[in-house]
């Protein structure tokens, strides 16, 4: 048969391993994998390697960000950048404002995206409130509808739950087969530090690194574990930062519990100290849980190569650096307590990786598609439609090029934010090809096309990674 479109001669990535192969797309979808294909339309794949388009699942967009504070990506930016970054969906939050209740900031999400989106699309819920419409019905109703993974916060004023908040969230995923995910920290001892800093006069950048340090995020770590324990529910532990709080992670595995974890790339390239830069630029690379020392670098990637990480995740979360509606927020000079919480992300996650795991040794080709898609398309209900090159799956596929050679630049990417936290990083490996459903929307670093994503509903957890 002669196809839409086919992909010739790249090396392939598929679940089982990679060869060698003609990839034939029909109508949006991969119809075959083989020899000398025909296609009305052909793309020429030799010296490139096809992965499956990256799914980001920690991605933060359009997110409410406080009083007078603007996140620095809409839907139309933030899934551009995406695009460019060999992503084909991400997973943002959706986080109600107040006075909304979650069906309505679900509504008015959904309102948000459409028709905004070069990469398809999928929520996740974050659930801050605990009262009985919440628990009793829009949750159970929205999880029922394909919201299938929701967040709790174990720190931040307004949203963080307490344990027996938790528990309650817990309850309702057991019963209808949802995905919890936290954000472990603790939110009293990082008050209590904060506080002792203020009396200290240690109120630059670089302070909000040492009133979150690593104690405050194993010991959440180990509560929310206990917590799932109790509530006996699977979890999913998000954006782990150093080797004490991964140790919880494999203590819980070893007594039998079903415990996920995810890690992001300041997390094997950042450190505190670039929070102690001169003068406000510290700003830039303020994020949650911080970065912390190089010492930890090693236990992070004995994590992810080992296996105990199972997702690789941006935490995306991006604000401008020159914007008193950013980092420069009303304040923010004064007391690292005002700068806004993030850093960009979703477009170099994956070069990142690439570079430092796959082109140093350090990660299989197989190891690197399964933690940055398709463990995401089966922990969050997209497999098989989404994460793998398969017959049968969406036509969802990036080409890499292993061996272009260039520094990450500002000037080169396309997210909202004026800065990225990796300026001048050297990569080895970047996407050159990003193909969403059979339709090209990233060719050689630049987007193609009209945003031709789509909102994408969701099955129960895989927990069978």
């Amino acid at each position: 048969m002669t196809h839409d479109t086919v992909i010739t001669g790249a090396r392939v990535v598929t679940a089982s391993g990679t060869t060698h192969c003609d990839i034939g797309i029909t109508d949006g979808r991969i119809a075959a994998l083989g020899k000398d294909l025909q296609g009305e339309h052909v793309i020429d794949g030799h010296g490139l390697i096809a992965l499956p388009g990256g799914i980001d699942s920690h991605v933060h967009i359009s997110q409410p960000s406080g009083p007078g504070i603007e996140m620095a990506d809409d839907f139309t930016s933030g899934t551009r950048s995406a695009a460019c970054g060999g992503n084909t969906t991400v997973l943002p939050f959706c986080l109600p404002e107040e006075g909304r209740t979650l069906r309505e900031a679900v509504a008015d999400y959904r309102a948000k995206a459409d028709g905004n989106c070069m990469t398809d699309v999928s929520f996740h819920l974050i659930v801050k409130d605990t009262d009985p419409v919440t628990l009793g019905q829009d949750l159970p109703a929205l999880i029922q509808a394909g919201y299938t993974s929701f967040k709790v916060f174990m720190t931040y004023a307004g949203l963080a739950l307490s344990d027996r908040q938790i528990l309650e969230v817990m309850a309702v995923a057991k019963e209808q087969g949802a995905m919890v995910m936290v954000h472990a920290e603790n939110e009293d001892a990082i008050e209590f530090l904060r506080d002792r800093a203020d009396r200290n006069g240690e109120t630059a950048p670089y302070h909000h690194a040492t009133t979150r340090p690593v104690p405050v995020e194993r010991e959440a770590t180990h509560r929310a574990i206990s917590l799932a324990e109790i509530a006996g529910v699977p979890l999913t532990i998000v954006h782990v930062s150093n080797g004490e709080a991964t140790e919880e992670i494999v203590r819980a595995r070893q007594r039998g519990l079903t415990v996920f974890a995810e890690t992001c790339p300041q997390y094997i390239t950042l450190t505190a100290s670039d929070l102690d830069r001169d003068g406000f630029d510290g700003a830039k690379y303020v994020c949650s849980p911080p970065p912390r020392t190089a010492e930890e670098w090693p236990k992070i990637w004995a994590g992810i190569e080992q296996g105990t990480f199972d997702l690789f995740s941006s935490d995306h979360c991006p604000f401008r650096f020159n914007d008193p509606a950013g980092k420069d927020a009303p304040g923010a000079r004064q007391s690292f307590r005002n700068i806004p919480n993030g850093i960009p992300g979703v477009e170099t996650r994956l070069p990142i990786l690439f570079s430092e795991g796959v082109v140093k040794g350090r990660l299989s080709l197989e190891r690197f598609a399964a933690i940055t898609a398709t463990n995401h398309a089966r922990l969050y209900g997209l497999f098989p439609r989404k994460g793998a090159i398969m017959v049968g799956a969406d036509a969802d596929i990036a080409l890499w090029d292993p061996t272009l050679s260039k520094p990450i630049r500002q000037a080169d990417l396309h997210h909202g934010s004026d800065y990225t936290p990796w300026e001048g990083f050297e990569v080895t490996g970047w996407p050159v090809r990003t193909i969403l459903r059979g339709q090209t929307v990233m060719q050689n670093g630049d987007p193609v096309g009209a945003p031709s994503g789509s909102y994408l509903e969701r099955e129960a957890p895989d927990l069978l990674l």
